[in-house]
């Protein structure tokens, strides 16, 4: 944990719940392990296992006036720090973070193989240049293809998809607006769904949590499902050549207005996992963008 004064929050012995609807709920990382009679005393222990202290720390200077909040979960020490609490237990819209679950989702149940993932475009001509072709997994999750992942999402299904959300805790497990009707931002099916400022909501602080239950020492995904995702997610260039960042960003608006702007994942430094949120909302006069969620991150990252 960084060296640096920081107000203890809480510290007590709790039960995990996820998918509440309570958007102040607060849901940290919990230890996941395999169900059979071998481990029914394990389970147990981590059903009750100590709250991670929550430290509130200044990080001020890095945000300056935006509105934001960051939130740094480190497993070895048992401790969550948070800048501006209130907000980091705020569930907004995940946005194009999603495709790190979707992306997950769809390799577990052999929808994408990476080394064969390319798609055919429609031939609609989309914002995005970089939509604009045929693209294969990885090129679209780091150009934020929506309209690749709205078709991946739609062959895992809603039952597949409901699962995985439950199983990670994922804020408020809602997909009850699949197809993304409730965005007022865009009509277009290949460009909507539920995680695009539509039902499904999470909190920096949860963000957080469903890294760790991926990425962890305990987690069960398949060791190649990891690599992959490892892959898209590595930042290509590292300011730190002892760190290395991993990392989705997302961003979502509301009449021409940036409103939800993210860089979510996990730094590796040593042998020292750190997961991570930044989160940037509304601001008046001040330009709000996932570019500058990351760069925030990134900073405060280079103080451990």
């Amino acid at each position: 944990m960084r060296k640096g004064v920081g107000l203890v929050i809480t510290a007590a012995v709790y039960i995990l719940t996820g998918c509440s609807g309570n958007s102040g709920d607060l849901c940290l990382p919990e230890s996941t392990t395999a169900k059979n009679s071998s481990t029914i005393e394990a389970d147990m222990v981590n059903a009750q296992r100590t709250e991670p202290m929550m430290l509130e720390e200044d990080w001020s200077e890095f945000f300056g006036s935006l509105n934001g909040t960051a939130v740094i979960y480190d497993p070895a020490e048992n401790c969550c720090q948070v800048y501006n609490r209130e907000l980091a237990l705020t569930r907004r819209s995940p946005c194009s973070t999603f495709k790190i679950i979707s992306s997950l989702t769809a390799m577990e149940n052999g929808i994408i193989e990476p080394e064969d993932s390319l798609r055919t475009w429609s031939g609609e001509m989309f914002w995005n240049e970089e939509w604009n072709r045929d693209i294969d997994f990885q090129d679209a999750f780091r150009s934020s293809c929506v309209w690749y992942f709205r078709e991946v999402i739609n062959e895992i299904g809603r039952e597949a998809m409901q699962e995985e959300l439950d199983k990670l805790q994922y804020g408020n497990c809602d997909i009850s607006d699949w197809e993304g009707l409730q965005n007022v931002n865009n009509s277009n099916p290949a460009l909507t769904g539920f995680w695009l400022e539509s039902s499904l909501l999470i909190s920096p602080v949860e963000q957080t949590a469903v890294m760790e239950r991926i990425f962890g020492v305990q987690a069960d995904y398949s060791a190649e499902t990891v690599s992959h995702l490892k892959q898209v997610m590595l930042l290509s260039e590292p300011k730190d050549a002892d760190i290395s960042v991993y990392g989705k960003t997302g961003m979502g608006s509301f009449q021409g207005t940036v409103v939800d702007a993210w860089y979510t994942g996990f730094a590796d430094m040593g042998e020292k996992r750190l997961y991570f949120c930044v989160y940037l909302g509304e601001t008046d006069s001040q330009e709000v963008s996932s570019a500058r969620a990351r760069e925030i991150a990134l900073q405060i990252l280079s103080q451990y």
